[in-house]
């Protein structure tokens, strides 16, 4: 997707509508060309060269593209001044306060200017805006010798302080961006990784203490850091304490508001990880709250959120006996206007996951057909670990049709590109899982035999099932289903409820 289309995919709704005033006021011809070529790229149901013919049906390819560079233009003002316009009203005040104190102090009327200094504090400090309350700091020093009555020595101290927690802030800042780039490398090209140990070296490296007083933003950060450590070793059931009692600090936070954006995905990373751990109602109840904040400031942030919380929301519907809710979310959310973004993969997975668990296997065929590129764009976009997931699914599905051959192929071929990845990262039992569904469709008829069931005792290191990631578990759903002849929903679901039970 290039970069026009990605902007005007971002707008939301009702900046569309904002978007085509704007352009008519700016507009100086009366042909109104960009108008039409935003409409057709809002659509969606046209290719650029399609929309080319339409407009200049001559084929006149240069004033396409100088078209489409003054569209661009136009938007990227348009999202600035939207930006602007959304920006904090608490800052934008601060701001002007500080810039009115500053000319007062060249005005020699320093008791007007140190008063508007004194509003200014009292806001930033409420909004936890430390780059703006070290410039408010740095003129009240600037200019305490104009009167008599400020304390220099009180306002070097509050100072000093409020450097060190913007400098607490900014080192957090740098340790997320190498944490991130340590998961990137991990997911995408498949460099081993220590999570922990390098979360705790960046932490100390960075000199950052959990329990510092941080901004809105950062607290963000913290619970990030922690989620990406449990993602990297499926174990969700450690973060869980540590999130929730950091979101009750955030709740009552002042900044909520000016950083909703924040706020939101702090509630999702909460409703995802209690979906990992199995507590489907407490996931839903987060959700909720989720989508009350996506409804926030005229649905600022609705789109970009919208696909993230009908996927969650589905899974958790699905593995609590909901599969039929689950899939109708799952298909209102997919958008083909944005079917190669990393997000619509991860949702169109799951449709088919949930179709296969279902016994839809058309259906599910038909949704895993729309994964038409090859593994190294997948990898590129989703990491290799998604792609790893997205292939043992076409396996079971090719095994669930009885095209054993194809099934046997995809199977040779997975090993061969994907069996030193897996080691690597200590998950042989995927290799190991493949074996027994490749004896499986090969000798169909021992699958209910103890010597199978010995087979696969022997096959895996078990985890404690309380502690089982959720995925996981659904793979050997399938299996578990053959070896007793059991639906392999039902299955899922006894196996899920089993492990509630045990936490």
């Amino acid at each position: 997707m290039n970069a026009i289309n990605t902007i005007v995919t971002s707008l939301s709704s009702e900046e569309k509508e904002q978007f085509v005033p704007y352009l008519q006021k700016k507009n100086k011809r009366s042909d109104h060309k960009n108008i039409e070529l935003f409409n057709f790229l809002a659509e969606g149901k046209h290719t650029s060269k399609e929309i080319c013919q339409l407009l200049y049906p001559a084929d006149k390819k240069g004033a396409y593209h100088a078209l489409r560079k003054r569209l661009y233009r136009s938007l990227v003002n348009f999202t600035a001044q939207l930006n602007l316009d959304n920006e904090s009203s608490a800052d934008m005040q601060t701001i002007k306060y500080l810039l009115a104190a500053r000319s007062f102090f060249l005005q020699q009327q320093p008791k007007v200017g140190h008063d508007l200094l004194k509003k200014s504090e009292e806001l930033a400090n409420d909004e936890q805006n430390y780059p703006l309350l070290n410039e408010i700091l740095h003129t009240q020093i600037q200019y305490a010798h104009t009167l008599e009555s400020i304390d220099l020595e009180l306002c070097i101290e509050k100072f000093q302080s409020n450097q060190k927690l913007h400098q607490a802030e900014e080192q957090l800042n740098i340790a997320y961006a190498k944490m991130r780039q340590a998961l990137n490398k991990f997911n995408y090209e498949s460099e081993p990784l220590d999570f922990q140990s390098l979360l705790d070296h960046v932490l100390s490296e960075q000199n950052i203490d959990f329990e510092d007083s941080m901004s809105l933003k950062s607290l963000y950060q913290i619970m990030a850091l922690s989620s990406m450590s449990a993602s990297v070793d499926k174990n969700y059931a450690n973060i869980e304490d540590f999130l929730i009692s950091n979101y009750q600090r955030l709740r009552s936070h002042k900044g909520n508001e000016k950083h909703l954006y924040y706020h939101i995905e702090i509630v999702y990373m909460i409703a995802n990880m209690l979906f990992r751990n199995k507590k489907f109602g407490d996931s839903l109840d987060y959700l909720d709250t989720m989508k009350d904040l996506m409804l926030r400031n005229k649905g600022k942030f609705y789109d970009r959120f919208d696909l993230r919380w009908r996927m969650l929301r589905a899974l958790n519907l699905n593995y609590s006996g909901f599969p039929d809710n689950a899939i109708g979310l799952l298909i209102e959310g997919l958008d083909p206007r944005h079917a190669n973004t990393e997000l619509s993969f991860d949702a169109r997975l799951a449709l088919t996951m949930c179709y296969f668990q279902q016994n839809q296997l058309e259906r599910a065929k038909n949704s895993y057909a729309k994964f038409y590129h090859t593994d190294k764009y997948y990898i590129e976009r989703a990491g290799k670990e998604w792609v790893v997931k997205k292939n043992l699914m076409e396996i079971l599905l090719h095994i669930e049709l009885e095209h054993l051959d194809l099934a046997e192929s995809r199977i040779r071929s997975f090993k061969r590109s994907y069996k030193r990845y897996l080691n690597n990262l200590g998950q042989s039992r995927v290799i190991a899982y493949l074996n027994l569904a490749e004896y499986y469709f090969k000798h169909p008829d021992e699958v209910t035999t103890k010597k199978f069931r010995a087979m696969v005792e022997r096959s895996f290191d078990w985890k404690p099932l309380a502690t089982e990631d959720i995925f996981v578990m659904s793979f050997y759903a399938w299996l578990k289903s053959k070896m007793e002849s059991n639906p392999i929903y039902m299955t899922t679901l006894e196996l899920v409820k089993r492990s509630q039970a045990v936490n």
